[in-house]
């Protein structure tokens, strides 16, 4: 028996590898999926006790929760507005015109990247402070529309990099007006990266601690709400909102998924 087992995963090692990469992905999600229906019976709640859907029909019952979590949407929100908007333009400034010093930007962009996020947490406060600006809301959206730039520019410009030039060569070549011809052909075929790069700002700046602990003052978000909560014991609500944020992830993967066969259908 353990010699057809043996020989069945070399013979598809490839996908037993993949299998176990997959249980490594999900597992985790997994667990977080099932604690959220879990009625704890001491202030450690993953020790599974009984099934409920208290938690889910109860979200805002664990005190400060829901205005920690409506913080953090809001400052996603502003931040992958302001964010997309600045790094949308500078990918199309980068990747369509020559100008001086554009060589020298383009390594810039990968700074905020590569920054360790203590250090750039510490260099934001740092300052902040120089210029007497109160520590706030405000400043945690100013940092993250900072560090989400990069990504934004990154995203965007790979994408402006992938487009054949001559379909815009095309549409021009047909008389077609430059609004026209950006409205028509540039922005739809640009427009999944941006979408793309403006779910990855989101989801940064949603999940960000380390930079926003050093710049919230007194403010506190999803991510400092549950690092304070772990020092008396997380709430089962907490799983909740884990296990709706990846389903709505997954939701809209699938929705991008189905539409896109059937532009390839009709196409």
């Amino acid at each position: 028996m353990a010699y057809r087992v043996g020989r069945w995963i070399a013979d598809h090692w490839v996908l037993t590898v993949g299998l176990m990469v997959l249980l490594y992905l999900f597992l985790p999600i997994a667990v977080v999926a099932g604690l959220s229906f879990n009625r704890p019976s001491s202030r450690l709640s993953y020790d599974f006790n009984a099934f409920t859907t208290d938690n889910w029909t109860n979200l805002c019952g664990p005190p400060d929760l829901c205005d920690a979590l409506q913080r953090s949407a809001w400052i996603g929100l502003l931040a992958t507005v302001g964010s997309t908007l600045l790094g949308t333009l500078m990918a199309f400034a980068l990747a369509r015109h020559q100008f001086r010093g554009r060589g020298t930007t383009n390594l810039l962009i990968f700074l905020p990247m590569a920054t360790p996020e203590l250090v750039m947490g510490t260099s934001l406060l740092a300052l902040f402070t120089a210029g007497g600006i109160q520590l706030g809301f405000w400043t945690i959206l100013i940092a993250h529309i900072m560090f989400c730039v990069s990504f934004v520019v990154v995203t965007v410009k790979a994408r402006l990099a992938g487009m054949d030039s001559r379909l815009e060569e095309a549409a021009m070549d047909l008389y077609a007006t430059p609004f026209q011809t950006f409205r028509r052909v540039t922005l739809p075929l640009v427009l999944p990266g941006i979408v793309a790069a403006a779910l990855l700002a989101f989801s940064l700046s949603f999940d960000d601690f380390i930079i926003t602990n050093f710049n919230s003052g007194n403010t506190v978000t999803f991510p400092m709400y549950v690092w304070g909560a772990n020092q008396r014991g997380i709430p089962p609500q907490v799983n909740v909102v884990g296990t709706a944020m990846f389903a709505i992830a997954l939701l809209l993967v699938l929705a991008t998924n189905v539409r896109r066969r059937r532009g390839a259908r009709v196409a």
